[in-house]
């Protein structure tokens, strides 16, 4: 296996990620430090990466229903709830594949396949991830078109999305919404910016993988078949770039 691949098969970072570590010299081999590349790793070696051990574990996919309540990450120094307060101890070892803030629900893939994780994240593939957002009134239709054409939200930060309206009152507004960035708390923002509130928000897809057949705070795991194609869909997007 090589090196780049062993270490994102660790769970520690993506390939690309890696490879900048081996460039840097952080990386040994059976303690000697290794910068090529395409350095090829034996059972027994034993691989460090700023002197931590690194074990290239069996790659594992799980989705989950994330509750309203809590953050998604391992750890929060304000001392706030994340998910892991409620993710069994056996599946700790995973990474969250991007957020959902504390008030929002749905989907989240965990995983401790580092390179997938990088590519399902990263703003260059444009990956789509699916959500039903509902709020508070009736948005106008230069109101509607300023969502596909893009808001300031941040300075120098643009957040654009496609949008379906699947229900609608003269009270509230119930929408499906397909991001393809991953900018913080993005559509909550976006339509504050507009001067709506929203009500609630939930993933229900990132890529092809949805959050069908979940329970709140339920863990699962993702089909062989579904990740094949998943790595499938990844590799046309990049084969399009």
């Amino acid at each position: 296996m090589r090196i780049n691949k062993y270490i994102a098969q660790s769970g520690f970072c993506s390939r690309r990620k890696a490879d900048e570590y081996i460039l840097q010299g952080r990386v040994k081999v059976n303690g000697n430090v290794v910068t090529m590349l395409g350095f090829e790793i034996r059972t027994k070696d034993k691989v460090t990466l700023d002197d931590k051990v690194l074990r290239a574990d069996k790659l594992e996919y799980y989705k989950f229903y994330k509750p309203a309540g809590y953050i998604t990450t391992k750890s929060d120094e304000k001392g706030r709830k994340t998910i892991y307060d409620i993710i069994p101890k056996e599946y700790h070892h995973l990474n969250p594949v991007g957020r959902l803030d504390k008030d929002s629900t749905g989907l989240i893939i965990l995983t401790n396949d580092g390179n997938l994780a990088f590519e399902l994240t990263h703003p260059v593939y444009k990956v789509a991830k699916v959500y039903r957002v509902r709020i508070k009134g009736k948005l106008k239709d230069s109101e509607l078109q300023k969502l596909t054409d893009g808001i300031e939200i941040e300075k120098g930060k643009i957040a654009y999305c496609d949008w379906a309206i699947l229900e609608e009152t003269k009270d509230e507004t119930l929408f499906e919404i397909i991001l393809y960035q991953g900018l913080n708390r993005q559509i909550r923002k976006m339509f504050e910016f507009l001067g709506y509130d929203v009500i609630n928000l939930k993933r229900i897809r990132h890529a092809n993988i949805e959050l069908n057949g979940l329970k709140k705070g339920q863990i699962k795991p993702i089909k062989p078949r579904q990740i094949k194609e998943l790595k499938i869909y990844l590799e046309k997007i990049k084969e399009e770039k």
